[in-house]
């Protein structure tokens, strides 16, 4: 895709998430309490930018934990939080109640299977059960090393898949039709997207967040995503 193109693409999602981030701020502090001597963790946090958009104050124990290297540097360098380099598997390598609060944002609904089985499965039923056990594994995790945490994920049934920018119906079609759906039209649609994600509903959310709140975050009076939240 050309440069221009790229460029397009990228200032549409920049605008529409934009409005989304500053509602999920307000919603964080709305429902949590939080303060400098407060050790957080943003799980999944990838280069630290979401974290130091949530977080305004100093402070020593502001956590990044992803999978990639390249970006806990930035976290690292950029914002000076520690970072915490992850496998695959969802498991936090810390005791139990160790962070006063982890936050987690759009990213359990890609914890689902290694990333070499992503274009083999090619039965929905199987990368859902697949999938399913491994998001517990991360919930489990969450649960056991926060004492609040902030869970956030797309809901299901909204009407467009927020990653792929696609009719929601989309996600109902056989996994070999959306795996060469994705593959042809990220070259041309304006959000690429890759075919690892397992969207929750709110029964979901309830079985992988039995002692949180469930909230449903709305856009156009339609629930847009689910946020697990403990207090």
């Amino acid at each position: 895709m050309s440069k221009g193109n790229n460029f397009v693409r990228e200032k549409i999602f920049k605008k529409y998430s934009q409005k989304f981030k500053e509602n999920r701020k307000n919603l964080f502090y709305k429902h949590l309490t939080v303060s400098s001597e407060d050790r957080i963790l943003d799980f999944g946090g990838y280069d630290g930018s979401w974290l130091a958009f949530l977080v305004s104050f100093k402070s020593e124990e502001l956590y990044v934990a992803d999978i990639a290297e390249h970006a806990l540097e930035t976290a690292k360098n950029k914002y000076g939080f520690k970072t915490i380099l992850l496998d695959e598997s969802g498991k936090i390598p810390f005791e139990d109640n160790y962070f006063d609060v982890i936050f987690c944002n759009s990213v359990i609904e890609h914890v689902t299977v290694d990333k070499d089985e992503i274009y083999t499965i090619k039965s929905n039923k199987e990368f859902r059960e697949k999938s399913f056990a491994r998001q517990k594994f991360l919930a489990d995790e969450i649960r056991r090393a926060s004492k609040k945490y902030f869970v956030q994920t797309p809901y299901k049934h909204f009407i467009i898949e927020s990653h792929t920018w696609f009719p929601s119906f989309f996600i109902y079609f056989p996994r070999t039709f959306q795996i060469g759906l994705i593959k042809f039209l990220s070259k041309y649609w304006v959000k690429s997207s890759t075919p690892d994600v397992n969207l929750l509903t709110v029964e979901d959310m309830k079985i992988l967040f039995p002692d949180a709140e469930i909230i449903q975050e709305k856009s156009l009076l339609m629930t847009k995503s689910l946020i697990a939240i403990k207090k």
